[in-house]
C-alpha cells in the first residue's frame, strides 16, 4: 500500500445515467488538499451540500449505497468508491449534478480510466493506515451471510458466493495487493438474475438498466411474453435466450465476473471506513446491508485507536532488527542497568524495544517485597535507553557516544508492570535532532494497555 496520500492532479469530468433514476449525471472530480478524504458535493441543491464518503451516513442499501447529509442523498456509490479505493486516491472533491452516481458500463472501470487521465499526485502527508490488531466478525442469519477480518500486514479480500443457480453455481474470487484491482478486478460488471427484472421495474427501479450495464443471468427457461416485456424494458427489439445462460448471451468479461463484482462491491462499501486498512478480509455471500454494517464495526476500530495510542505488534517469531549482543555494543550500559532486550522495529522517526520482566530482577527484591511492582523510574529508564537506539543507529561508530537526559515532562503511570509482564516500548521523534538533541514521545505497554507515557529530551554525546 502507498506510504503517501495521493490526490488527482487536474480537474477531471465524465458523464452517464443513474442506473435506478435514468436521469443524467455530471461527475466532476477536483484535486484535494492531503487530509480531505473523498468527499461528494451536491451542486444542483441550494445549499451546494457536502456529503463526506462516510459509512455513518448511509441511509439505504437497496441495490446499491446511498448516503445522505441534511436531507441531500448521494446514490449507488459503491462502484466509484472501489474505483477510488482501487487507485489508492485519498483526497477528492467529486461534484455531481444529481442524485445518483452514473452507472456507465456498471464496473469501477470508466471511472478509472478518467481519474488515470488526471493523472495521479502524491502528497506530503503520509497516509494513516489503520492495521487490524483483533479479528472482526458479522453474521447475518437470516441472509446466511458472514464477514470476517484478521489482522494482517497487507490489504487482501476474498469473497465467496452461492445462488443455488445451475448457471453461476459456487463461485470465489481473491485479491491479495491492491494494485492487482485495476486490471483483474474494475471491469467485473454488475449482475441481477431475471427473475429479479421485474421486483426491481415494479419497485420503479432500474430506469437507466440497459444491456450494455449489466449480466442479466437466466437461470429458468422462458417463452415468448416474457421476452416482449424485456424487449420493452429494455426497448431493445433483440433480446433474446438461446438457452439458459446469459441475457443476449452477453459475453463475461472473467469466467467468475459475479464473484469479482461482488468483491469491487465489498471494496467500494469498505472504502467508506474512510481510511486505508490493513486487514484479511473473507465475505461470505455479502451484499450491501452486511458490508456497510461491516464497515462500521471497523470503522468503530478505528476510532478507538486514534484515541488510544495503537500498540505495535510483536511477534517472538520474528528476527529482532537488534539482539541483545547488538544493544550492548551500542549503549554504554551493563546489567543490571541494560534495560532493553531486543529491538523489533526501527526506522528515522520511530523505534520499538522489548523488555521482558523476570522477578529474578534485582529490584523486585525491596519493590514491593510480597507484592513485586516494577518501579515507574526503570519504565521511564527502559524508555530511555530504547529512544537512544534510535538516536545512535545511524552514527559511524554508535558505541563511542553517550544519551544524556536533559528534560522528562508529562509522564503519567497508567498501569502496574509485574514479573512476567512483557513491556513494549515504543519511541517517537517529535521533531527532528538538532546539535545531538532529541525530544522523544515514549509509550510503554504491556499487552493493549498502556502502562507508561512520557516526553523525553535527550542530548547524545561522544566520549572524550
Amino acid at each position: 500500500m502507498n506510504l503517501y496520500q495521493q490526490t488527482i492532479k487536474k480537474v477531471a469530468t465524465v458523464k452517464g445515467v443513474g442506473l435506478h433514476t435514468g436521469q443524467e449525471v455530471t461527475l466532476t472530480f477536483h484535486p484535494a488538499p492531503a487530509n480531505h478524504g473523498i468527499k461528494f458535493k451536491r451542486i444542483d441543491t441550494p445549499e451546494q451540500t457536502i456529503i463526506p464518503a462516510d459509512c455513518d451516513l448511509v441511509v439505504s442499501v437497496e441495490r446499491g449505497t446511498t448516503l445522505e447529509k441534511n436531507g441531500v442523498k448521494v446514490a449507488t456509490v459503491e462502484h466509484l468508491m472501489a474505483g477510488v479505493f482501487g487507485l489508492q486516491i485519498d483526497n477528492l472533491l467529486i461534484e455531481l449534478d444529481g442524485v445518483e452516481i452514473p452507472i456507465l458500463d456498471g464496473s469501477s472501470a470508466p471511472f478509472i480510466e478518467v481519474l488515470l487521465d488526471a493523472g495521479l499526485e502524491e502528497q506530503a502527508e503520509e497516509r494513516e493506515i489503520f492495521e487490524l490488531r483483533e479479528t472482526v466478525k458479522y453474521v447475518d442469519e437470516d441472509k446466511d451471510v458472514e464477514m470476517l477480518a484478521m489482522p494482517s500486514s497487507n490489504y487482501k479480500v476474498t469473497v465467496l458466493i452461492d445462488y443455488q443457480s445451475k448457471v453461476l453455481g459456487q463461485q470465489h474470487a481473491s485479491i491479495d495487493n491492491i494494485t492487482d484491482f485495476t486490471k483483474e478486478f474494475s471491469e467485473a460488471r454488475t449482475f441481477c438474475f431475471l427473475h429479479e427484472l421485474e421486483y426491481l421495474v415494479e419497485a420503479n427501479l432500474i430506469k437507466g438498466g440497459d444491456l450494455n450495464n449489466a449480466i442479466v443471468v437466466v437461470d429458468r427457461p422462458i417463452n415468448e411474453d416474457e421476452l416482449d416485456k424485456l424487449r420493452a424494458i429494455f426497448n431493445k427489439p433483440d433480446v433474446a435466450v438461446e438457452k439458459e445462460g446469459i441475457l443476449n448471451n452477453v459475453n463475461l468479461r472473467y469466467p467468475n465476473e459475479p464473484a469479482r463484482h461482488k468483491l469491487l462491491d465489498v471494496m467500494g462499501d469498505l472504502a467508506l471506513v474512510g481510511t486505508p486498512i490493513k486487514a484479511n478480509i473473507i465475505a461470505s455471500k455479502p451484499g450491501h446491508k452486511t458490508n456497510v454494517e461491516f464497515a462500521r464495526k471497523i470503522k468503530a476500530l478505528v476510532k478507538k485507536a486514534k484515541h488510544n495510542p495503537q500498540v505495535p505488534v510483536y511477534d517472538p517469531n520474528t528476527e529482532p532488527v537488534y539482539d541483545l549482543t547488538a544493544i550492548e555494543k551500542m549503549l554504554p550500559h551493563r546489567s543490571p542497568f541494560l534495560l532493553v532486550d531486543k529491538i523489533i522495529s526501527l526506522n528515522e522517526k520511530e523505534v520499538v524495544g522489548i523488555k521482558n520482566v523476570t522477578f529474578n530482577e534485582p529490584f523486585f527484591q525491596g519493590h514491593f517485597p510480597g507484592n513485586p511492582v516494577m518501579p515507574g523510574v526503570l519504565q521511564v529508564e527502559a524508555m530511555a535507553q530504547t529512544g537512544g537506539i534510535l538516536a545512535l543507529h545511524g552514527l559511524d561508530e554508535p558505541g563511542a557516544y553517550d544519551t544524556y537526559f536533559l528534560k522528562i515532562s508529562n509522564c503519567r503511570f497508567k498501569n502496574m508492570v509485574k514479573p512476567g509482564d512483557t513491556l513494549i516500548l515504543k519511541l517517537e521523534l517529535l521533531g527532528p535532532m538538532r546539535r545531538g538533541i532529541m525530544e522523544m514521545k515514549g509509550t510503554a505497554f504491556v499487552g493493549d494497555k498502556v502502562v507508561t507515557e512520557a516526553e523525553l529530551m535527550a542530548k547524545i554525546q561522544k566520549r572524550d
